[in-house]
């Protein structure tokens, strides 16, 4: 099995498809790593040698592609830095609701988590 970045690549994928469980490599970027590197995009993960782990590896670094700990990295003071500076999407990350625009009446419980029972909402049917 290949290590790349510190990540166990998929086995029996195609190469191009392979690499895309890099975070931050998608579709695309994975054939231009691939192409840059001269690597078959056919190529099966199980049969990657060393030299080409090692050829992906140099090709990520040298052509500068963020990927794995660096883009978390830099995605999270992305976050920090909105939220230091109160801006509306720092907010909005602050307070763990949606960012980008969606509404919050329904169809956020994936953001704002399991349902909570409100205590006194139901009204006790009054008795006549």
């Amino acid at each position: 099995m290949a290590r790349i970045q510190g990540v166990d690549l998929p086995r029996n994928k195609k190469m191009q498809y392979a690499l895309t469980a890099l975070y931050g490599v998608g579709y695309t970027t994975a054939k231009e790593i691939l192409t840059a590197a001269g690597i078959d995009w056919d190529l099966n993960s199980n049969d990657l040698t060393d030299d080409h782990a090692a050829r992906i590896r140099t090709t990520i670094e040298k052509n500068g592609f963020k990927v794995e700990g660096d883009l978390r990295r830099n995605v999270a003071q992305n976050i920090k830095r909105l939220v230091d500076l109160r801006t509306y999407r720092g907010i909005r990350h602050r307070k763990k609701l949606p960012v980008h625009g969606q509404r919050t009446r329904c169809n956020a419980r994936t953001r704002k988590g399991k349902a909570v029972a409100i205590a006194g909402k139901k009204s006790i049917k009054s008795m006549k």
